[in-house]
């Protein structure tokens, strides 16, 4: 590199750095503003948003559909494509999500465990905001509404940072936020969605301790893993989403057709979708076969083990990283097992702690499996797809965590705060 190259690349360093400092002091205002906003004010701001999506739905398609075209044009697959992809459909539901977290009970300000000390003092747990949050995604536009909605409602700043495939969508929602909060009169910089596609903001926007209270990365395992490595800041994180299905040998028969058809093929795209099926070797020569037509009719690819591999015709054999694979895709892997010992040990083996699922109508191997497994949610008689904080009744999520600190599975409105001790007295003293 010649030296001019070198100085114009460090001037251009310390302009980000100024842009990115300067963000993150209009948000450190902002939550002031928004950590004291009465519950009223918050929620016209989330209804103004929601009428927003609605009535711009030709603009934010418009500019969706240039992403789109972008995104052909470099040549993401069909998998990050889906995720990209706003449509009238998913703008009603991201509407329809604002409204939901609008009508939800406003965490902050709630107290709780009031109790009498023998001295006198009562003691209790007040609900407070995070302060700033910084959330860093990757392709789903819909996350700028579910997070800025969240924040808002939670009473914290955010600042939004998504990936250059969505910047156009992302910009048009955030637009949206714009006018919704200056509509009630709340400052504008509450939520901020940067127009800044360059990949160095991102390391300089995870070591704003200062400024940012967490960090929640939002997109593929590098993503998460580079933010997680770097981050100066607290991170709300989960890697990967490697969900399973034990189809156990108590197992109603339509019950786990369903649900092992649904987890793989309602969505491949996403991180609650079942990425290994495990099946115990008592029920895989009767549910296989049909279970194989269904995904070959989705056109799903199917990776099996040796004993799976008997049962049905033309099936790719399956290797250990198979079972480590998030695969975002049309592709399943297939593992038959003794029995739910077996399954539960090739879940800890493999697991990503994201969502694991059992189907069986024995209530003790159902109790056995909900207290063992350990990971973020764990389900009986369902599918993963919905482990989701839409589906949880928390109106919509930040992100999913499999941390175990501070918060866990989806996150929705009490994963964006935390308490602190409040005392009341009388003239008490010690």
């Amino acid at each position: 590199m010649s030296a001019n190259a070198a100085a114009v690349n460090a001037a251009d360093q310390e302009f980000l750095q100024r842009q990115m400092l300067a963000v993150g002091q209009r948000a450190r205002e902002a939550a002031r503003a928004i950590s004291a906003a009465d519950p009223g004010v918050k929620n016209a701001a989330l209804f103004a948003l929601a009428d927003l999506l609605v009535s711009r739905e030709s603009i934010l398609l418009a500019e969706n559909a240039r992403d789109m075209q972008a995104g052909r044009e470099k040549g993401l697959d069909a998998a990050l494509l889906d995720r990209l992809e706003l449509t009238p459909e998913r703008i009603r539901a991201m509407a329809d999500g604002v409204r939901q977290v609008a009508a939800l009970d406003d965490p902050v300000g709630a107290i709780s465990n009031w109790s009498y000390r023998p001295s006198g003092i009562q003691v209790g747990k007040m609900r407070v905001p995070l302060g700033v949050v910084g959330i860093i995604y990757e392709s789903r536009p819909n996350v700028t509404a579910d997070a800025a909605v969240l924040c808002l409602k939670s009473g914290n700043a955010a600042i939004l940072r998504g990936g250059s495939e969505a910047i156009r969508s992302n910009l048009a929602i955030g637009a949206c936020v714009t006018q919704a909060l200056r509509d009630v009169e709340l400052p504008a910089d509450c939520v901020q969605v940067l127009d800044m596609t360059d990949r160095a903001a991102v390391p300089i926007m995870v070591g704003m301790s200062e400024y940012i209270d967490v960090i929640v990365p939002r997109g593929g395992k590098g993503l998460v893993s580079a933010v997680a490595e770097h981050a100066r800041v607290p991170v709300i994180k989960h890697l990967d989403g490697i969900c399973h299905v034990y189809i156990d040998d108590a197992a109603d028969r339509s019950k786990a057709l369903a649900i092992a058809v649904n987890a793989k093929t309602q969505r491949y795209g996403t991180c609650n979708t079942m990425e290994t099926l495990l099946i115990a070797h008592s029920r895989a020569a009767d549910l296989l076969p049909d279970l194989a037509a269904a995904y070959r009719e989705a056109g799903v690819e199917l990776r099996g083990c040796p004993r799976a591999q008997a049962l049905v015709d033309d099936m790719a054999s399956a290797s250990d990283d198979d079972w480590a694979t998030e695969y975002l895709a049309p592709i399943l892997s297939i593992r038959v097992v003794d029995d739910l010992e077996q399954a539960m040990a090739h879940i800890r083996q493999y697991s990503s702690q994201h969502t694991d699922a059992i189907v069986t109508e024995d209530l003790v191997k159902a109790r056995r499996f909900l207290r063992e497994v350990d990971s973020s949610s764990v389900m009986v008689n369902a599918s993963t797809r919905f482990a989701d904080g839409f589906e949880y009744g928390l109106g919509a999520e930040i992100g999913i965590s499999t941390d175990k600190l501070h918060a866990r599975g989806p996150v929705g409105l009490h994963g964006l705060t935390t308490e602190k001790y409040v005392v009341m007295g009388d003239g008490h003293i010690r």
